[in-house]
């Protein structure tokens, strides 16, 4: 592998020392030194996000600012020059590279992201949630290689699957009783081993289509991993790394820990204290964490960090000594373009651009993702209105109402200095290429869907919803009755719990995705275009489009 010079800014930090100089072969009685270099939630992300990465303000901690990361060429650049200072290395990932990705990858079904990350010299890889968008079918494919069975082949070149190992411990198969992927993988410094268990949340087959999830069980994670424990010290294995796809809610800037809550406490409190070391993800919020006496990193998202562990392992015991954690900023003026990564998203680029460039219409201000207190946004409901629209007329849907879930919003619509909106930038927001489906539900149907934003829900999930409908809802009330049947409307009239309606959702929740069961129940299904050929025609119709008022979900107390 090849590596690529460093801009003058990385060059100049190079010598400032944070990279050092190439380590000597270690002697026989010095601890082995170690750095895994980790990743998570890439999504498909080759290129830079809007926005990069938002950080305390060095010069003032109460301040934030944004500052320019990411993108695959400036990350392999930064990855390539600590394995080329640093004798033992690994790069591994703790899921969701794939899934929910811009057009550049999503349009060929996320293979440049694997050949991306493969030439970047990958290693490992849990499976996070959105690595079975697809199915476990596609996700196999992802590894092994091969044509699409339905699109053909996409790349410029025979797609040859992921030079990585994407490593499933959770994540069983029924017909076989098997995990999907194997359960860890075991990497070898100097005579010590290192073994990396992977695994998605528990909670993955609720997130993702009933259709994605069927024939897998996803097992609990820290039981999981409990169980491998005795099995790996039965191969003289004491170093215990866990690549795991879920995380937690940080209340620090992007390399520190205050303090920390969410689903990877829990888990972390209870793992095997073998256990020595955490990479996490899901959340999308980078942290530095100490849990339980252990290091637990996350790398926020798209990747903007990479998070440097460095391990002292004792040649003796073969166990960790030491763990610390560095997370790195991906910053775009600091690390000049990977080549190899360029040419190949050049080669993606150019079979996509015609798409991607065409300008579809255009916006007054930002279309903001982000909910208010009553879970409304202001991208949700023109979204929503532009799934309505799509199925308005009796040959399309008929349909009377549309609900879109907040998950499926990627991205906000962000107004450029000439207002113009491309395609690229709605497949951005809408990524998952769900077609909609109009179905028929009750009024009272629709009043338990309602209620199920806060049922069996880690954080409540409010749906989104189209202009023509409203409804109240209670914060002080328990789940489950925190929306009255005569404080929702339709066209201004209450809805009536024994009249029929016609419903518009995209498929993932017509499968009851999300935990919104109550989708599965709709009748006569119909199904029309796809989720991002709506919102495409909506601007088409309705450009310069403005964000409205947040109106439509009330909230009492």
């Amino acid at each position: 592998m090849r590596y690529r010079h460093l801009s003058i800014l990385a060059l100049a930090v190079l010598a400032c020392g944070w990279l050092g100089s190439p380590a000597p072969a270690q002697n026989s009685g010095a601890p082995v030194e170690v750095t895994i270099l980790a990743i998570n939630d890439f999504h498909g992300h080759l290129m830079p996000p809007p926005g990069g990465i938002t950080i305390a303000d060095p010069a003032d901690r109460g301040r934030k600012i944004p500052v320019s990361a990411g993108g695959a060429e400036h990350m392999a650049t930064l990855v390539k020059g600590l394995r080329a200072q640093i004798r033992n290395t690994v790069f591994v990932a703790a899921g969701d590279l794939i899934g929910a990705s811009p057009l550049l990858s999503g349009a060929f079904s996320d293979e440049p992201t694997i050949e991306s990350l493969s030439v970047m010299g990958l290693e490992l890889s849990a499976v996070g949630n959105h690595e079975f968008d697809r199915g476990a079918r596609e996700l196999l494919r992802m590894q092994n290689g091969g044509c699409h069975p339905v699109k053909g082949c996409l790349s410029p070149h025979p797609f040859a699957g992921a030079a990585f190992r994407y490593l499933a411990a959770s994540t069983i198969d029924r017909a076989t009783g098997k995990t999907l992927f194997p359960p860890y993988a075991v990497r070898e410094f100097d005579g010590v081993p290192i073994a990396f268990i992977g695994l998605t949340l528990k909670g993955t087959a609720g997130i993702i289509s009933p259709a994605a999830a069927a024939g897998l069980d996803f097992a609990d994670e820290a039981e999981t991993i409990n169980a491998l424990v005795p099995q790996l010290r039965q191969r003289g294995i004491e170093a215990i790394v866990v690549l795991i796809h879920e995380g937690g809610q940080p209340t620090g800037d992007y390399n520190e820990c205050p303090g920390i809550s969410g689903p990877i406490v829990d888990i972390v409190n209870k793992l095997d204290k073998a256990v020595d070391v955490v990479v996490s993800g899901h959340t999308h919020r980078a942290y530095n964490c100490r849990i339980d006496g252990r290091l637990v990193t996350s790398a926020d998202q798209y990747g903007t960090l990479v998070t440097r562990i460095d391990l002292r392992l004792d040649r003796t015991t073969h166990d960790v000594v030491d763990a610390k954690a560095e997370n790195l900023i991906v910053r775009t003026d600091a690390f000049a373009k990977d080549r190899e990564q360029t040419e190949l998203i050049a080669a993606y680029e150019q079979r996509v651009q015609a798409v991607a460039r065409r300008v579809v219409g255009s916006v007054t201000a930002t279309l903001s993702r982000a909910p208010a207190a009553t879970g409304e946004s202001v991208l949700g409901g023109v979204i929503a209105d532009a799934q309505l629209a799509a199925t308005l007329a009796e040959p399309d849907g008929g349909a009377a109402l549309a609900f879109t879930n907040p998950g499926g919003i990627r991205t906000d619509i962000l107004k450029r200095e000439d207002g113009m909106v491309t395609y690229a930038d709605l497949f951005a927001s809408q990524p998952f290429g769900n077609q909609l489906v109009t179905l028929t539900l009750s009024g009272a149907q629709i009043k338990r869907l309602l209620e199920q934003q806060w049922l069996g829900q880690q954080t409540p999930r409010i749906l989104q919803v189209s202009k023509n409908f409203s409804y109240l809802w209670d914060a002080a009330r328990p789940a489950g009755e925190r929306v009255a049947i005569d404080a929702v409307t339709l066209n201004g009239h209450r809805i009536d719990p024994a009249a029929r309606y016609r419903v518009t959702v995209n498929g993932f929740l017509a499968q009851g995705g999300d935990g919104f069961a109550v989708f599965r129940e709709g009748t006569a299904p119909r199904t029309g275009v796809p989720d991002v050929e709506a919102l495409a025609t909506y601007f088409e119709a309705n450009s310069p489009v403005s964000p409205g008022p947040l109106d439509r979900i009330r909230r009492a107390n």
